[in-house]
């Protein structure tokens, strides 16, 4: 008879397991110091791309509705009581500029307001843009 293998390997072959230790306390307050870290940077990248950058827009849709004119309704994201002027551009198939119109938009009680223009257009527009939405300089 055999004797049963040993599921265990020879102690002097891989060395003896001991349990995984955890962390200590300094590592852990470590850890805890760089995430908060990370949160308060990005945190401060966010307000200030929002402080130099306060306005968003998306285009909603538009509607050509001959030749000579097409309907813009786009949305307007910036903070209440700002006043934007933005740049409403209609294109033909080829990507040229068919019409354009400066829009000012707010102020607003609201985060978000909804607009809708009519461009007069030179030819017939394809499409329609928002190319800038920017707040005014004050000086």
């Amino acid at each position: 008879m055999s004797e049963p293998v040993s599921p265990t390997p020879p102690a002097d072959r891989y060395g003896t397991h001991q349990g995984r230790r955890g962390l200590g306390t300094g590592a852990k307050v470590a850890i805890g110091a760089v995430l908060a870290a990370a949160v308060a940077v990005a945190a401060w990248f966010s307000v200030e791309q929002n402080r130099r950058d306060p306005v968003t827009v998306d285009v909603v849709g538009f509607d050509v509705r001959d030749a000579e004119q097409v309907d813009v309704t786009f949305q307007v994201h910036m903070p209440p009581g700002t006043t934007a002027v933005c740049e409403v551009e209609a294109l033909a198939q080829s990507y040229a500029q068919v019409g354009t119109l400066e829009v000012p938009v707010g102020p607003s009680d609201k985060q978000t307001s909804t607009y809708t223009v009519t461009l007069r257009t030179s030819e017939e527009a394809t499409t329609a843009v928002v190319e800038s939405c920017d707040v005014p300089d004050p000086s």
